[in-house]
């Protein structure tokens, strides 16, 4: 049961994340949905394939990336003893995981600077999707999908962060994995319900709870470190 509390925590950390998603990814939901044919905006059913390919090109970069990290994890962790790997990770991952609920209430916005940092990536990455402007076919859909899943987040970060303490690179995937899951209702109903997801995320009480969560989420992870 232990073993399952990571990819738990990871998906609610991406469900109540969905108040920062709503304001970080909410012009590039917008921007990907009103891009589309107009005969492809028409109805529910014909707008969906387009969503869920967006959607499923992020996941499969979350995976990639989180396979990436956590066997980096692996690696360093076989430079030191195993305990002392084991509990340096797990306590960079508690401290971001309090920095995160820290910056997704509003109350310290330094995960910035990892965004901004990250941006120099993301330059490199985005032309790629532009190529596959306009968007005609699921298929499009799906790669600018990948592309969307490297555009600098502090949310996405912190994840990371925490891929790389899950002890290998099946762990890191599935833990990201986990928590795309979590952000997935979010942004798929981002289009549908766009007033009330705004509302949402202009709602300081809703993102304070969000905050106060997933800051108790990191103390519990630096507990577990000692």
């Amino acid at each position: 049961m232990d073993q399952l509390i990571p990819y738990f925590s990871a998906f609610i950390v991406g469900l109540l994340g969905g108040v920062h998603c709503i304001g970080m990814c909410g012009g590039i939901v917008g921007a990907l949905t009103f891009g589309l044919p107009e005969n492809k905006r028409q109805s529910f059913g014909s707008l969906l394939p387009f969503q869920l390919s967006y959607n499923l090109g992020r996941l499969i970069s979350y995976v990639i990336a989180g396979a990436i990290m956590g066997g980096l994890g692996m690696l360093l962790a076989e430079l030191m003893p195993i305990q002392i790997a084991q509990r340096s990770l797990l306590v960079l991952a508690g401290i971001f995981m309090v920095l995160l609920g820290l910056y997704l209430s509003g109350w310290w916005m330094v995960l910035n600077r990892v965004e901004r940092a990250g941006g120099l990536l993301w330059r490199k990455i985005e032309p790629y999707g532009r190529k596959l402007m306009p968007v005609q076919t699921p298929w499009q859909a799906l790669g600018i999908g990948m592309v969307w899943g490297w555009v600098p987040c502090g949310l996405v970060y912190t994840m990371l962060i925490n891929a790389v303490s899950s002890g290998g690179a099946m762990e890191g995937a599935g833990l990201m994995f986990a928590f795309a899951l979590g952000t997935l209702p979010n942004l798929l109903a981002m289009g549908l319900l766009a007033g009330a997801a705004a509302r949402l995320a202009r709602s300081n009480l809703a993102r304070k709870i969000a905050g106060i969560t997933v800051i108790l989420f990191g103390i519990y992870t630096l507990w577990s470190a000692f």
